[in-house]
């Protein structure tokens, strides 16, 4: 028995050096051959996709021809622009921007897929967002909380959010871009297209100080999570008006993937341990149910029992998300049986039999993926494993062997064969080509971590932005945390003015004014934009009026109408106004604590209120000084309380036409007046009023003893000896 046993342990060792010694060695000089090689497959296909299809969505790679696929919005183009960044092309990268900041208008009667909008276009022009100060982007006051990036990012976002105004808080899957959700949508969607939103939308509430976006995208996170099964499943597809299940297999793949990614990313992007919790209990489940031999396969949500015993090549993904939880071995077994796939196909099919070992029957395409190369980049990262850089080597030569074209890269229609499609998804440029770049280039900005940075002022203060830890999001545009702080105020100085506030304010505003010190931040939303002008404005702060205003402030969509529609004709009739009154004695609404005032009803004639609108042109008040981002939810949306006067002038005059037999308002004004319209702010208190899907509120209690604040950047620099600065 000895023996046999010294004798099984000697074969196990013989097997582990001939397999050490089959792996080669790689040195600076290779690593640079395969990252200009990962270059020019990028190249290749961008300037295909350039020539031969813009500004259609997709590239046709056989036909050499393009197509539109997912929204008729030159999609490639703002998918691997942030690529362009990673890979050092600045140049073309701004040429780009501009251009999308100039051309692209997302005000199309097209139906899109929420999800997939929101993956690659929402992402896309956000990480672009914060990619312009490292390309030389000439930026805006403001940035980077402002600029034509973050306004297109914004603009997509709020025609995709009224998808989640739902009873349970989950998204439709579908919405037109002009008119909101399509009437008859079906109410069914997958679990991923309910939770892939809080890194996104997240980013961008902390960059634009608007807290409607990251609420929504954590509601229908907590509903997912209320609606998982008695042993800690999720489905895969769910009615989000009743919360009912329709698919009920669980797995880690296709319709539910995304979801367990962005409860690790959004923990770490925006320090929710509530998220992190969340996966943790989900990872006890699947490990339970779902793992077979480091293979994940899908089972019944409800009773655990294997429902399909395939691998999925979505599921590739895995790998990379469990070395972000500190779990290398795991993920580099489960990446040995994905990478043996590989090889025996030179692809990953999309579906691959495991009890049978071959490719599942109608599922042996593979699309250029990202999955598997995405999981090779970030275990590299953590281990410096050979044996990671020669699975990227093996996908780096597969993809240029069969994939590629005279102008571009095909997807392989069969893995058995390599038979090709003429099709090439945006995420190739994307993600694929951009995961084997930064496999390959070590010493990429990316992959900073932490020891160096640049500090730089904005209107609300100094922050540090470009320290590495960036996050990616699933279809791999990197965020960059540093830069959300510049925004979001998420920081000790914003607590302690947050205390003072509540401490001060009840006792004497005047005080509490006056208490206001340089520590802490200036801040105030996004400064008001002028109207065709590329070169915006940024208000100082200034203090509020002594007295009360008498002439109200011009609604936007006032200020930019066009001349001729703003000329009426004058008459002696008398008009009733809105007029602030406050109730405090500062003198001006902002110093009232209980409330805004009362408004006074004054009557005017038309012709008072036209020599007082005309005498001036159109302008936004400025804010006022102590304005800054919040994050409490009981902000008002500018003084949308008082009616304009212009607005009412105008409704009036053509009342009075009207009855006296004259012009009519046009059919889709009536419509638009009559009908129901959607409020994102009406939703968002109706969600937060919805206690239903709240997280147990102790979670983050919980982890209140291992919370550590970052120190400062200049101070952490100088503890690791870079050089040093007295800090008072």
């Amino acid at each position: 028995m000895f023996f046999r046993r010294n004798k099984k342990i000697a074969l196990a060792l013989l097997i582990l050096v001939n397999v050490s010694a089959a792996i080669r060695k790689y040195d600076k000089s290779d690593l640079d051959g395969f990252k200009e090689e990962a270059r020019q497959m990028f190249q290749h296909a961008y300037e295909g996709y350039l020539i031969h299809a813009y500004p259609y969505d997709e590239l046709r790679p056989l036909s050499c021809d393009g197509i539109d696929t997912w929204g008729s919005y030159s999609l490639t183009l703002i998918d691997a622009l942030d690529t362009l960044a990673v890979i050092g092309n600045y140049t073309e990268f701004r040429r780009v921007a501009e251009l999308l900041a100039t051309k692209v208008n997302f005000d199309g009667n097209i139906n899109v897929s929420v999800f997939e909008t929101n993956i690659r276009i929402v992402g896309g022009l956000l990480s672009a967002h914060l990619m312009s100060h490292r390309a030389g982007v000439d930026l805006e006051p403001g940035w980077p909380c402002n600029g034509p990036l973050l306004r297109l990012t914004e603009d997509v976002a709020k025609r995709l959010i009224a998808a989640f105004d739902t009873p349970t808080g989950m998204p439709y899957g579908t919405v037109n871009l002009r008119h909101g959700v399509p009437e008859g949508e079906t109410p069914i969607t997958c679990t991923a297209g309910v939770g892939t939103f809080i890194v996104e939308f997240g980013a961008l509430s902390r960059l634009t100080g608007d807290p409607l976006y990251e609420e929504v995208a954590m509601k229908a996170m907590n509903a997912l999570y209320h609606h998982r099964s008695n042993i800690g499943l999720l489905g895969n597809h769910i009615d989000v008006l009743t919360g009912r299940w329709t698919a009920q297999d669980a797995g880690i793949g296709a319709g539910v993937d995304s979801y367990y990614e962005y409860l690790v990313k959004g923990s770490a992007l925006f320090q929710k341990p509530e998220l992190l919790r969340v996966f943790i209990e989900a990872r006890t489940a699947i490990d339970k149910y779902l793992k077979r031999d480091d293979w994940h396969l899908w089972v019944s949500m409800h009773k655990g029992q294997v429902t399909l015993p395939v691998f999925q090549s979505l599921e590739a993904y895995w790998p990379g998300l469990l070395s972000l939880v500190g779990d290398i071995n795991s993920g580099m077994r489960s990446l040995h049986n994905y990478h043996q796939v590989w090889k025996q196909y030179g692809f990953t099919p999309e579906f691959y039999n495991i009890p049978q070992g071959e490719a599942g029957t109608n599922r042996e395409s593979y699309p250029l993926r990202p999955e598997l190369i995405e999981s090779v980049m970030y275990l590299y990262r953590a281990t410096k494993d050979p044996y990671l850089l020669d699975v990227g080597v093996d996908i780096l030569r597969s993809i240029q062997h069969s994939s590629k074209t005279s102008c571009g890269y095909a997807t392989i229609k069969d893995v058995r064969d390599h038979r090709r499609e003429d099709r090439m998804e945006s995420f190739f440029l994307a993600e694929t080509t951009k995961y084997l770049y930064l496999l390959f280039d070590t010493d990429n900005f990316i992959h900073n971590n932490g020891g160096q940075g640049k500090i730089i002022n904005t209107p609300w203060g100094e922050c540090t932005i470009e320290t590495g830890n960036y996050i990616f999001n699933t279809e791999a545009h990197p965020i960059d945390p540093g830069a959300l702080q510049c925004c979001s105020g998420q920081r000790d100085m914003d607590i302690k003015a947050h205390v003072e506030s509540q401490l001060l304010a009840s006792l004497d505003p005047e005080v509490f004014s006056s208490l206001r010190g340089e520590r802490l931040p200036k801040r105030t939303t996004r400064p008001a934009q002028k109207a065709k002008n590329s070169a915006k404005q940024f208000y100082i702060p200034t203090a509020p009026p002594a007295t009360s205003p008498t002439v109200k402030q011009k609604s936007t969509t006032a200020e930019f109408a066009p001349k001729e529609q703003q000329e009426l004709k004058v008459e002696d009739s008398l008009v009733v106004t809105s007029t602030l009154k406050p109730t405090n004695q500062s003198g001006h609404p902002d110093g009232d604590v209980s409330g805004v005032g009362t408004v006074e009803l004054v009557r005017r004639t038309k012709k008072e209120i036209l020599d007082v609108d005309t005498s001036t042109p159109p302008a936004i008040s400025p804010p006022p000084s102590d304005a800054r981002p919040s994050f409490s939810g009981n902000e008002q949306k500018g003084n949308s309380a008082y009616q304009n006067d212009r607005e009412l002038l105008d409704m009036t005059t053509e009342s009075s036409a009207a009855a006296e037999g004259g012009f009519t308002l046009p059919t889709f004004v009536k419509h638009f007046l009559s009908s129901k319209q959607f409020d994102p702010q009406a939703m968002l208190e109706r969600l937060r009023a919805n206690k239903r899907y709240d997280l147990n509120s102790t979670w983050s209690i919980d982890y209140q003893l291992l919370y550590c604040p970052a120190q400062p950047f200049l101070q952490r620099i100088s503890v690791i000896g870079e050089f040093y600065e007295t800090l008072s």
